[in-house]
C-alpha cells in the first residue's frame, strides 16, 4: 500500500505539477488512510468497503479533524482511488458516493484600505531591509500573488517596460498581473539600491533576499509582516495571505468585475472567488448602518 501512495505522489508531482506543500498533505492524508486500514486488517485496497471509508471519515472527525480537514483528506483518498483505476490497480472505487462534509464557508479576515495603507507605512525607506520589506508588501497587495509565489518571483518575471508581473502558480500554471504604480515604484527602488546589499558571493536570480544573500522563506517573510502589524497597532491578526484577501476585497469594493479578479487570483473555479463578494456585501451593509440616518 506504501509503495502505491509513493507511486500516486510522483504522479501528482511530475505529471499534474503539484506543489512541494500539495504533496506533503495529502501524503499525510494518505498514511493516516493506510495505518487505519491496516489497524482494521484490511489486507489489500480492493477489499476496502464504502463502510470502512465512512469509518475512517468518522474517527479522524473524532480525533479532531475539522470538516474542511476530513474534505482535505477524503479529496485525497477519491483522487488516490481514481489512479488506482485508471492504473488498474483495482476496479471499484469505494468513495464514489460518499459525499464531502459540510463546511461553513469561514470569511477570510481583512484590513480596510486606511488599515492597510498604514501597514504599508511602518518599514519605511531609511535602509536596505526596509525597502525591500516595503517593496515586498506593496507587491503583494498590488497583484495579489501568494506569499509562495513571491519569495519565488526572479528578476525574469518582472516585464519592467509593461509593467507586468508573471506569476507561475499552482499546478505550474502561469499567469499575468498588472503592477500599480506605488509598488512598481517600490519594487525599481529596491532592485536598483537596496538588492545589491543582499547579495553575496553566490548569485542568484531570486529577487527578495535575506541577509545571508540566499531567498527569504515563508516563515520569514510571515515574522516580517508580524512585526510590522505590530508596530502598526492592530489588534487583529494579520498574515501574508491577508495582502491577497485585501487585493481581491478592495479590488470588487472598487467595482471591479469578478472574473477579472478571478484571473489576477489564478483561481481555477470562479466559485472560489466569490467568497469576497460576501467580505463586500458585509462592507456595504456596515458602512450603511453606520452612515445613514436610519442605519
Amino acid at each position: 500500500m506504501n509503495e502505491l501512495i509513493d507511486y500516486y505522489l510522483n504522479f501528482l508531482a511530475v505529471e499534474k505539477g503539484a506543489s512541494r506543500l500539495t504533496l506533503e498533505a495529502y501524503s499525510r492524508d494518505l498514511n493516516r488512510y493506510i495505518g487505519f486500514i491496516q489497524n482494521h486488517r484490511i489486507q489489500t485496497l480492493a477489499d476496502v468497503t464504502p463502510d470502512d471509508v465512512i469509518s475512517y471519515l468518522a474517527q479522524v472527525n473524532k480525533d479532531g479533524l475539522n470538516a474542511r480537514s476530513v474534505n482535505r483528506g477524503l479529496a485525497a483518498i477519491r483522487g488516490f482511488y481514481k489512479f488506482l483505476l485508471r492504473e488498474k490497480k483495482i476496479y471499484a472505487s469505494p468513495v464514489a458516493n460518499i459525499e464531502l462534509a459540510k463546511v461553513w464557508t469561514r470569511l477570510p479576515d481583512t484590513l480596510s484600505q486606511d488599515e492597510m495603507n498604514l501597514l504599508l507605512a511602518q518599514p519605511g525607506m531609511k535602509t536596505p531591509a526596509a525597502v525591500r520589506d516595503t517593496a515586498m508588501m506593496e507587491l503583494m497587495y498590488a497583484t495579489g500573488i501568494r506569499v509562495s509565489e513571491l519569495i519565488s518571483l526572479t528578476i525574469d518575471n518582472i516585464k519592467w517596460q509593461v509593467r507586468i508581473l508573471v506569476v507561475m502558480g499552482k499546478g505550474s500554471k502561469e499567469r499575468i498581473v498588472p503592477i500599480g504604480r506605488s509598488a512598481y515604484d517600490c519594487l525599481q527602488e529596491y532592485v536598483n539600491q537596496a538588492r545589491s546589499h543582499f547579495v553575496k558571493a553566490k548569485r542568484t536570480n531570486i529577487i527578495f533576499l535575506n541577509r545571508l544573500g540566499e531567498g527569504l522563506t515563508r516563515q520569514g517573510f510571515w515574522k516580517i509582516v508580524k512585526r510590522y502589524a505590530a508596530k502598526a497597532g492592530f489588534q487583529k491578526k494579520v498574515h501574508p495571505h491577508t495582502f491577497r484577501h485585501c487585493f481581491a476585497s478592495h479590488l470588487l469594493e472598487g467595482g471591479a468585475d469578478l472574473r477579472s479578479v478571478q484571473i489576477m487570483l489564478g483561481h481555477a473555479d470562479i466559485s472560489t472567488t466569490q467568497i469576497y463578494t460576501h467580505i463586500t456585501r458585509d462592507r456595504l451593509k456596515y458602512i450603511h448602518k453606520q452612515y445613514h440616518p436610519r442605519g
